[in-house]
């Protein structure tokens, strides 16, 4: 799976717009297969249906160990290579903090501090549902970077629901992206904080997701993050 991507593109366009898109990671079928499971409830540990947090509107649910195979694997494989990115982030941003090479070796940090509880996680937008820009932290221990895979294909599951992305640099006003997803594409994008070159040397910028309205259909998403939560 990570020896079919370009880690070196990845890590380019993570630098200069704090997002990659990482083409056809999962098949039309692994997609279906994959959204499928929000209707088997047994396997997740809760629910949260955002209008009730004001959090947007449409639901999401986290899965609970052991995760689903394919899941689990997924996050496994690509750790190892976003791991080393998000180690250059820190040195860039003068973090002390760094990343082991495998992603069980940090969850074992993780859980050491009181995260156990898994975070990966599949969303359901039907129309007139969208998630507020926010940022996924949950804890102590955070890992820069996190994964969105749209398992729904545009214009024909659903329409509207772009995936979108805002960076508020130091003295300068926000600055919006909206990330193009096909069905199976991933985007890979900062958390948090990531680290810009400027004249001066690197600076951090904030950075936030979220998901404009669903206009119509059934938009599903599987979220993958690194670390577990409290």
């Amino acid at each position: 799976m990570d020896d079919q991507l370009d880690w070196a593109a990845i890590a380019a366009s993570l630098d200069t717009q704090g997002w990659a898109v990482l083409p056809r990671l999962l098949s039309p079928g692994q997609c279906d297969e994959t959204a499928a499971l929000y209707d088997e409830r047994a396997r997740f540990r809760s629910e949260v249906i955002m209008a009730r947090h004001g959090f947007g509107r449409g639901q999401y649910r986290y899965f609970a160990y052991p995760l689903p195979d394919r899941i689990a694997q997924l996050r496994h494989a690509l750790y190892p290579p976003l791991a080393a990115i998000a180690n250059l982030w820190h040195h860039r941003m003068a973090i002390e903090h760094r990343f082991p090479p495998a992603h069980g070796d940090f969850l074992t940090r993780c859980h050491a501090a009181g995260q156990v509880r898994p975070t990966p996680l599949l969303l359901r937008y039907g129309p007139g549902d969208y998630n507020c820009l926010h940022q996924d932290l949950y804890g102590e221990h955070v890992f820069p970077l996190q994964l969105a895979v749209l398992l729904s294909a545009p214009e024909r599951d659903f329409t509207g629901g772009e995936f979108v992305l805002t960076e508020q640099r130091p003295r300068m006003q926000s600055r919006a992206a909206v990330v193009p997803l096909g069905q199976g594409d991933a985007v890979v994008f900062a958390v948090h904080q990531r680290p810009v070159r400027g004249g001066r040397g690197d600076y951090r910028v904030n950075m936030r997701h979220g998901v404009s309205e669903v206009r119509s259909g059934k938009r599903h998403v599987l979220g993958i993050i690194f670390h577990d939560a409290r």
